[in-house]
């Protein structure tokens, strides 16, 4: 019953990240009502300001990502993610009832910036409360509901008018508050605060009322009562600037290798290869490939571990963009229009059994509790900040190098992800926190 309530607890905090999926799946059914003037009766963007629309959402991410970080230190994992539910209403408000494009742009700013504090706070809060043993699974449980949300938005996008679709996803920010307002703070944040019963509490709900949890008791409020360092010493500390080096690059490979292209321009991409399938059509084929393939990376993380998934995930991007270049400049006129979206299949099934979940997993393991939210919220900052310039970016490279060329850039930064994963990557399955930490602050000379 204990392992069942914390997957109930770590999917209900998962759900923003559904709210999260569902805003970043939301532009790719809409960009042609909205540029055609059939969406929004008083405006009609210019295909720049469509750029901006898109690419805000990830730019209000990178924004809010450090004072995320700073709240779930000062008031919780809980109440942090609690207090997000009415902004994210505000920014859908703003999206729902737009009359100029600045409404468009500060709708989808706000929102960005909402999703972009729950993949902190979702991700932080879903390892803390899970046991070892799950804590892999667990940790997935975000990307997974991410992918559901991107589906959510394909469908509903492609069966409803513009202001339907934007209602429906303007709700799920309440159907978020319903599920998860009942659930327990971080067991290992009411340690931290000295608020020990509380803890225990939250641990007998998650655990299991007959559960033995002394010793995992024992070793968070231990860990809360170390001696407390400023945030310069412990970001200086070289555990921690591994863990830095490592989620850092890690979340930049995330970005650079394509994802957010391919999903925010999923639409152009298909009918630009003239597959004969509508736009629709192929990106609810990519929500669902997500779909499965995240599912997959759930029930096997635990079996072959973070490292393995990461290369595999690596290795089927770059052969996919590079399939996908040779395409775009060699093939489009050939009647081979299926191949593109094969290709992009493969690619989702590569990104999603790895560089999807992953990253966001091991942001989570390979900080200590002290220093977590920050170290987490810069890590979190950078991957919004490479998306932001990757989706700015991807027109501009398209409309100057053409679309070959760059699915080739696409293919040499997979390249290097392979590399830095095989030197750089410590495998953490099966690990505690604190063993993840004690490898991280090995000098090479211990490690080896």
């Amino acid at each position: 019953m204990g392992v069942i309530k914390q997957y109930l607890a770590g999917l209900a905090a998962a759900f923003g990240a559904f709210c999260l999926g569902a805003s970043i799946g939301w532009s790719g059914p809409v960009e042609f009502a909205v540029l055609s003037g059939q969406a929004y009766k008083k405006f009609t963007p210019t295909s720049d300001e469509w750029g901006w629309v898109s690419s805000l959402m990830t730019l209000g991410a990178a924004c809010m990502c450090v004072p995320s970080g700073i709240l779930i230190k000062a008031i919780g994992r809980k109440i942090t993610m609690l207090c997000l539910v009415l902004p994210y209403l505000v920014g859908w408000a703003l999206i729902i009832f737009a009359q100029k494009v600045i409404m468009l742009f500060a709708g989808r700013f706000i929102v960005g910036a909402c999703g972009g504090a729950f993949c902190i706070t979702a991700p932080m809060y879903t390892t803390e409360i899970a046991q070892v043993e799950i804590r892999g699974m667990m940790g997935c449980f975000f990307q997974l509901l991410i992918v559901h949300g991107v589906l959510y938005g394909y469908v509903a996008g492609a069966i409803c008018t513009t202001f339907v679709f934007n209602i429906a996803c303007g709700v799920l920010p309440l159907l978020f508050f319903v599920f998860f307002v009942c659930m327990p703070e971080s067991p290992v944040y009411l340690a931290q605060k000295g608020k020990t019963e509380k803890a225990e509490k939250a641990l007998k709900w998650l655990r299991g009322g007959d559960a033995d949890t002394s010793a995992e008791l024992g070793a968070m409020v231990a860990s809360g009562n170390k001696e407390k360092v400023n945030i310069g010493e412990s970001l200086c500390r070289k555990a921690t600037l591994k863990g830095l080096f490592v989620s850092m690059m890690l979340m930049l490979f995330q970005q650079l290798t394509g994802i957010n292209a391919i999903i925010f321009y999923s639409t152009g991409i298909f009918v630009s290869a003239g597959t004969g399938m509508s736009g629709s059509t192929c990106t609810i084929v990519i929500g669902v490939v997500m779909v499965f393939a995240t599912i997959l990376a759930v029930l096997i993380i635990e079996k072959v571990g973070r490292k393995i998934l990461l290369l595999v995930s690596a290795i089927l991007m770059a052969i996919t963009t590079c399939i996908m270049g040779c395409y775009f400049q060699f093939l489009l006129t050939s009647n081979v229009g299926i191949l593109p979206v094969i290709s992009i299949c493969i690619f989702i099934v590569g990104f999603s059994v790895g560089f999807g979940p992953v990253p966001w997993l091991l942001m989570a393991e390979v900080f200590a509790e002290d220093i977590k939210p920050i170290a987490g919220s810069i890590a979190g900052t950078s991957n919004w900040l490479f998306a932001f310039c990757v989706t700015k970016l991807f027109p501009i490279l398209v409309e100057h190098l053409g679309t070959g060329p760059t699915f080739w850039i696409f293919t040499v930064i997979s390249v290097a992800a392979v590399i830095f994963i095989f030197i750089f990557v410590p495998e953490t399955k099966g690990k505690t926190l604190d063993e993840i930490q004690a490898e991280l602050g090995k000098s090479k000379k211990e490690a080896a």
